[in-house]
């Protein structure tokens, strides 16, 4: 299968994780009752709430989490393959959590888990300070993974600024490369367009970015516009604005083969030494 139909699910999810889930199924099941077969869902899908200590009592550990067992039963209901785009998780030890994307089958079995690499430590003018790795554990490793229909290079958010990940995951085999996120409104506005579509041109990838819109129940504000971008960087689906909603669109793998045929930057790296000031 190389062609098909892909979806985002764009959310405004709050501090309940069961009323985040609860409207993200009904949206899963809107986008497979409209022929998607593959069906991203936004970063921090069960819970947002970035207020110090508040998250701490609503995260689990990944076996106990009702959130994921709800979203895997779904996609074995449904037959489609779903990226949860990251749900908190607790980890073993119980200090900090993992901000963890899976991929899920058709069978509702998890195909592959991605911890998100780069923690979003940053200060932007938005009236909040944003210190993501105080509760969250940055993960190790980049993530390649096989579904029916291609293979997908997983990232998260705040990953899509470091381009070499997303060049080692092409080089890796990558068809698609998925970038769920929460990206706040003031940096979305700046930004997130054109980095989304900067990743899909420099590794001749599609790029699948369900996002979080609107103002949140913790008080931050992010900038929605989920995308679906070709591999020649092409905007193939935008959502409109911050409002929660699905966006569509129709896939065909061929293209990365012909974008690649066509710009092979991928295979034409050179080897070169770098001189300093004064050397």
């Amino acid at each position: 299968m190389t062609r098909f139909r892909a979806a985002c699910v764009q959310m405004r999810s709050g501090t309940e994780p069961a009323a985040n889930i609860e409207a993200a199924a009904a949206m899963i099941r809107q986008a497979a009752g409209q022929g998607a077969v593959f069906i991203a869902t936004p970063e921090m899908t069960n819970l947002l709430d970035i207020r110090p200590g508040m998250a701490r009592a609503k995260v689990r550990r990944e076996a106990e989490d009702e959130s994921l067992a709800k979203l895997r039963a779904l996609a074995a209901e449904l037959g489609v393959t779903l990226l949860v785009g990251s749900l908190a998780i607790m980890l073993e030890d119980e200090e900090r959590f993992a901000n963890r994307s899976f991929l899920i089958a058709a069978d509702g079995a998890i195909v592959a888990r991605y911890d998100k690499i780069h923690m979003f430590d940053v200060e932007v003018d938005d009236g909040q300070t944003y210190r993501e790795s105080r509760a969250y554990r940055p993960g190790t490793e980049a993530v390649l993974a096989q579904a029916p229909f291609g293979r997908l290079g997983l990232t998260i958010c705040y990953d899509v600024r470091f381009p070499h990940l997303y060049r080692r995951l092409a080089q890796g085999g990558a068809d698609i490369l998925t970038i769920p996120a929460a990206f706040t409104r003031v940096t979305g506005e700046a930004h997130w367009q054109v980095l989304v579509r900067a990743r899909a041109i420099e590794t001749g990838c599609f790029v699948i970015a369900p996002a979080q819109g609107g103002r949140h129940e913790d008080g931050r504000e992010t900038f929605g516009h989920s995308l679906i971008v070709s591999p020649w960087g092409e905007v193939i689906a935008e959502a409109d604005g911050a409002e929660p909603g699905i966006i569509f669109a129709d896939l065909d793998l061929a293209d990365v083969a012909k974008s690649r045929r066509r710009i092979p930057s991928l295979g034409n790296e050179s080897k070169f030494s770098f001189t300093k000031p004064g050397t």
